[in-house]
């Protein structure tokens, strides 16, 4: 995999005189937080379809003023959408006429082919001001109230550059990240897609799959009862906003759909091994899926 990797570095000196956040939940409102810290930004607009929300990140100092699409897409430097997946493509047709010459914008979706190419169909000959981006940061709480300036400490926010964007644009994005703790790695939008099918989208799928599942059952109210810390940390994803969610299965189908391929095979094989009561099998598989995540958590 090719990555270009780029640690925080103890100085990041630059200044962005508006910035708009378009969805101040956990995520953007860490955002806006964290540059409003360090001394980065100068107005900061929040934008959202839920007012009450947008009063509280006023209240909490997320945001300095609460403003509509077309008064951010027309005063701001620099835009970070975090909203859902699907409705990228209609702010970028709103925002995108309104926007000044070096303004950027960016986003923190989850997938990258299907936003990149609602960011072209809405941007147009703007696109070259849209740098996509992924910061890998949440918790189980969301709203303005669970912003966080310190989310993105030590954490990995993606970008996938466009072939129009900038090299100073590109550079811009990185230190705004930079600004928020975090280790910013660009790759391709396809291989993006690829790997956050495996080590998230697709998981999520399975702790939703089997939390509904139990919740079926005639035994659910005992068995959740007696539920403890693994069925805990296991379904613990599964508590996700429905409609991020749903818009990331959509939007990364065709890896989505890959991955449940090869698991069905899989799950039948287990499941003959069980069936074969193999304990060589099964110790075997066990042992090898042990032993790759207390790798994976050493790394960590």
């Amino acid at each position: 995999m090719s990555v270009n990797d780029t640690l925080a570095p103890s100085a990041n000196s630059f200044f962005l005189p508006v910035v708009s956040v378009v969805g101040v939940g956990l995520i953007g409102g860490s955002f806006a937080k964290a540059l409003k810290n360090g001394g980065h930004a100068g107005c900061v607009l929040g934008v959202g379809r839920d007012h009450a929300s947008l009063e509280r990140a006023l209240q909490l100092g997320l945001i300095d003023r609460i403003a509509t699409l077309e008064e951010a897409g027309k005063a701001s430097d620099f835009i970070l959408i975090s909203t859902p997946a699907s409705v990228l493509g209609r702010i970028c047709e709103i925002i995108g006429p309104l926007l000044k010459p070096g303004a950027i914008v960016t986003d923190a979706c989850s997938t990258k082919v299907q936003v990149i190419e609602d960011a072209r169909q809405s941007l147009k000959e703007r696109t070259n001001q849209f740098i996509p981006g992924h910061p890998i940061a949440g918790s189980d709480e969301s709203g303005p109230a669970a912003a966080d300036p310190l989310l993105y400490w030590n954490r990995n926010v993606i970008l996938t550059p466009l072939p129009e964007n900038s090299g100073d644009d590109i550079k811009r994005v990185r230190q705004c990240w930079q600004a928020c703790g975090a280790i910013v790695r660009e790759i391709s939008a396809i291989e993006h897609d690829r790997i956050f099918a495996t080590v998230s989208h697709f998981p999520h799928y399975l702790s939703a799959l089997y939390m509904s599942m139990v919740c079926r059952s005639d035994s659910s109210g005992l068995a959740l009862a007696l539920a403890g810390t693994g069925f805990r940390d296991f379904t613990r994803i599964a508590g996700g906003s429905p409609e991020m969610w749903r818009d990331i299965f959509i939007s990364n189908k065709e890896a989505m759909l890959n991955e449940i391929d090869v698991f069905l095979p899989m799950l039948e094989k287990t499941r003959q091994m069980i069936e074969d009561s193999d304990v060589d099998g099964l110790h075997a598989w066990l042992e090898q899926a042990s032993l790759a995540r207390k790798k994976w958590g050493e790394n960590k």
